[in-house]
């Protein structure tokens, strides 16, 4: 296996690597793996990992991990602050820029699909200006409402269907240019190519796997991070605490669940999520999938070598 100190191939200089697969599945580490190997750095594409402070729910990378390589992306909004897809991929692009400048191989790694494939085709989201009136009517319905006026409009609108903000979002840009939302995106090819690679496992795995993070979670202390957040003065309708285990955990505060159902309903939600990333990319033929058993490490290191 070829080690840090082996030189790049030139061609993979003017490549981005981008892995992509199912929540819980290994990607974090492997692109941290992937980083100490080839002299990389990780630009994260996940849109709640950008916010400080809430790192539980958000599965950010370990600070011995953050010592070791450079993250990008990564802890520097407010949680209480707005932060949308555009403004992401003029950062994240920055930071590719800024990586490849020095050499360094850049790692894109996330499960925000949007982001993901947004700054690896060169997408360019088209600017809607917020409609405050809809978004007043919007508000006064509850998630399963929302979800339907939204699928009714676009089956495959490509958000989260459990997250109000988003959903909200894309109906104003629905109802201000018309389905899909793909429509909305112009593309301008980037200076490098990504080279696309995915984890998989069967599902079962992927349960297992998700079921014993949410306890985990918990047990670190998801609740008290939670509520710390609300102390500090983020609004429980704030983006990141519309995501998965803090919704829930959220849940628990308000009396709705109890502490043995919590990461039940933590597993139920990233469940169905995982689902949706795998929909999502299998789609995209240009991803090299590997399983996570045995180590796929080896045969990665060698299929980016070999393509560079």
């Amino acid at each position: 296996m070829a080690g840090a100190d082996a030189p790049l191939p030139k061609k993979l200089l003017t490549q981005v690597l981008v892995v992509v697969g199912p929540t819980g599945i290994g990607k974090s580490q492997l692109a941290f793996d992937l980083a100490v190997q080839l002299d990389g750095e990780i630009v994260v594409a996940d849109s709640r990992q950008v916010y400080q402070r809430l790192d539980i729910a958000t599965n950010k990378p370990s600070q011995e991990q953050r010592r070791r390589v450079r993250y990008h992306m990564i802890d520097f909004v407010d949680p209480a602050t707005n932060f949308d897809a555009a403004q992401y991929l003029e950062g994240a692009r920055n930071a590719i820029e800024d990586i490849t400048s020095r050499s360094k191989l850049p790692i894109v790694e996330g499960g925000t699909m949007l982001y993901v494939d947004a700054l690896s085709d060169g997408f360019t989201l088209t600017g809607i200006p917020p409609n405050p009136h809809l978004r007043a009517e919007l508000e006064r319905l509850d998630v399963a409402e929302m979800q339907a006026r939204l699928l009714r409009i676009d089956p495959d609108p490509g958000v989260d269907l459990k997250n109000p903000l988003r959903m909200i979002r894309a109906l104003e840009i629905l109802e201000a240019a018309g389905p899909p939302l793909r429509r909305l995106r112009t593309k301008s090819q980037p200076a490098w190519s990504a080279l696309r690679i995915g984890l998989t496992a069967s599902l079962d795995v992927i349960d297992q796997r998700l079921e014993a993070r949410s306890r985990r979670q918990v047990e670190r202390g998801l609740v008290a991070e939670t509520q710390a957040a609300l102390d500090a003065g983020v609004p429980a309708h704030a983006a990141v605490l519309t995501g998965i285990g803090y919704a829930e955990a959220l849940a628990h505060i308000r009396g709705e669940l109890t502490l043995e159902e919590l990461p039940l309903a933590m597993a139920r939600s990233n469940r169905r999520y995982a689902r949706r990333q795998l929909r999502w990319w299998r789609h995209d033929d240009r991803v090299r999938w590997f399983e996570i058993e045995p180590d796929p490490l080896p045969g990665i290191l060698s299929y980016v070598r070999a393509t560079a």
